[in-house]
């Protein structure tokens, strides 16, 4: 069976609006596949090992990451080092350059969690920028022009080589992700099928 890992975006949660969306429409399809979206630690390094431990239990063609905002980060940097696939959405690409202004106090937004963000989160990010892709055609690129976070040019030319979908309008959080769930449930199937 078919394994969907969901990857939240900073501050964020197994709650989050578009996982809900995902799960739901997993369920109501009865697909063959299983979901799995955990409450990621705040310390990248923990997260991405909470996610290759879970990726590591199945069979690497079973495996399809969908990584959100920073979620999106950790989901290229397992698809470049561990080989599985990934749908990644709005995706943060230096996160080591971009959350420099959050240094300092943080609440997570759902879990409502306090922590430090610190210098060594951004090292830790740093550690695991992959400046070139190695393998691009293992991920697909969705992003909204109306982002106002992330700039989806910028996506667009650091994932040059992968297949992609631009959304037009819309937001950094995919405020329409309900108009276009249906489509990674699809590619997740499509990369089920050529993998």
């Amino acid at each position: 069976m078919k394994l969907i890992i969901y990857a939240h975006g900073f501050n964020s949660s197994s709650s989050s609006y578009k996982a809900r969306l995902l799960a739901k429409l997993i369920q109501e399809q009865g697909s063959e596949v299983d979901f799995w979206c955990p409450n990621l630690p705040h310390w990248p390094q923990e997260a991405v090992e909470v996610l290759s431990g879970k990726i590591k239990t199945r069979p690497i063609n079973d495996v399809v990451l969908v990584g959100s905002s920073l979620g999106g980060f950790y989901a290229t940097h397992l698809s470049e080092h561990l080989g599985c696939r990934s749908i990644i959405i709005n995706p943060a690409i230096t996160p080591h350059i971009g959350l420099i202004n959050y240094v300092g106090p943080q609440k997570n937004l759902y879990t409502h969690e306090q922590y430090e963000f610190t210098s060594q989160h951004l090292e830790q990010f740093e550690a695991m920028y992959t400046p070139e892709l190695k393998s691009p055609e293992k991920l697909f690129l969705m992003h909204t022009t109306g982002d106002e976070l992330l700039d989806w040019r910028v996506a667009v030319h650091y994932y040059k080589k992968s297949k992609r979908l631009i959304v037009s309008g819309s937001d950094h959080g995919f405020s329409n992700f309900e108009d276009y769930v249906d489509i990674v449930l699809s590619h997740v199937m499509d990369f089920s099928v050529s993998a």
